[in-house]
């Protein structure tokens, strides 16, 4: 069985391949090896969807381990299939740094997540609001239970409850949002 750091670096040896099909500027082989790329992830994911329909017919709490498994649950993420609402995924992730970060006499609300650009605010409390090292602590701790757990997440604001402002922390993984809290409303960035 393929260990999950494995897994890792096959994702970053098929991006090489397909790095060094653009290279040799044969535009034809790159197209033919992104659409029999495309076409396999395809037939992998109609299997996986079929795999967890049986699954949560026939056994619901196995649903939720798969889940839960680091390799099959980024899967289900891929094929946008995983079990967990978006905003589920990020609370329990924000659930996860809480520990550090009450070791710090601070938490982390949840303000709002819009699943359409891939945003979540929230607000920094207890001694990390206002704190110097509160945009580290998010950064390191917050920022990364956040794209482990929603990797389509993609823009991370930062109230600040003193004025009302916000502080954007982008992500750069896909292309940037502009997202005004005040509205809720978000659109990609030109």
């Amino acid at each position: 069985m393929t260990e999950p750091t494995d897994v890792r670096s096959l994702g970053d040896r098929i991006e090489q391949l397909l790095d060094g099909l653009q290279a040799t500027g044969d535009r034809r082989a790159r197209e033919r090896a992104e659409e029999l790329l495309r076409l396999v992830t395809e037939l992998y994911g109609a299997g996986l969807a079929r795999i967890m329909e049986l699954v949560e017919a026939e056994v619901p709490e196995l649903a939720a381990r798969l889940a839960a498994d680091d390799l099959v649950g980024s899967l289900l993420l891929v094929h946008d299939l995983h079990p967990d609402a978006l905003a589920v995924r990020v609370e329990d992730a924000l659930d996860s740094v809480r520990p550090f970060l009450a070791a710090h006499g601070g938490d982390v609300e949840l303000l709002a997540v819009d699943q359409h650009i891939g945003a979540v605010q929230l607000r920094l409390v207890g001694s990390c609001d206002g704190c110097p090292s509160s945009a580290v602590t998010l950064q390191h701790a917050v920022q990364r239970a956040i794209l482990d757990a929603a990797p389509e997440i993609v823009r991370i604001d930062v109230d600040a409850p003193e004025d009302d402002t916000s502080v954007p922390v982008a992500l750069g993984r896909k292309p940037a949002v502009a997202y005004d809290p005040a509205t809720g409303c978000g659109a990609v960035a030109t």
